[in-house]
């Protein structure tokens, strides 16, 4: 299988905008979308939550890892699950397959954005709060990313420019 490093991959914490900030992304940049955790959830035939519920955040961490080291894409934009920093595997792939870019929002904005951990499919052990789940992952989204955007107080056409830049 040829691996073509044409692709650019959003990573960040939940809430970080990966979605939307890639859709609006490809759309400028002539490429497709994959949304990971869309990907993840049609092959399971279950939603990210009830992965979570059934697997745990390891099972869970688990199959996000073989699933997205085992995405074969060109010319996409590739909005991941915030833990898919979690998979080695994973980023390995992502590294060769395209460019890392880390969408770093601050604590405090990512608190305005997330209220139910559960609810909005997070991977996170008992007892960890929103504020451990950031402390745990920001290091690792800084570690993988080949490019940061601090999307703090940024419109979506606004990171989505600044990123073309970048990238171009």
């Amino acid at each position: 299988m040829r691996i073509y490093k044409n692709n650019i991959i959003l990573i960040g914490m939940p809430g970080a905008g990966k979605s939307t900030i890639g859709k609006a992304l490809a759309a400028k940049m002539q490429y497709g979308f994959i949304d990971s955790d869309i990907i993840i959830e049609e092959k399971c035939g279950k939603k990210i939550s009830e992965i979570l519920f059934e697997s745990g955040q390891e099972g869970f961490l688990e199959i996000e890892n073989f699933i997205n080291a085992t995405l074969n894409a060109r010319n996409k934009v590739i909005a991941t699950g915030g833990s898919a920093i979690f998979g080695n595997e994973a980023m390995e792939h992502f590294t060769r397959i395209g460019d890392i870019i880390y969408l770093k929002l601050s604590f405090k904005e990512i608190t305005k954005r997330i209220d139910d951990l559960e609810l909005r499919g997070v991977a996170f052990l008992e007892g960890e709060t929103l504020e451990d789940i950031y402390a745990k992952r920001e290091p690792l989204y800084e570690k993988y990313a080949q490019i940061t955007v601090d999307c703090d107080g940024k419109s979506i056409k606004e990171i989505v420019k600044e990123l073309r830049e970048k990238l171009i």
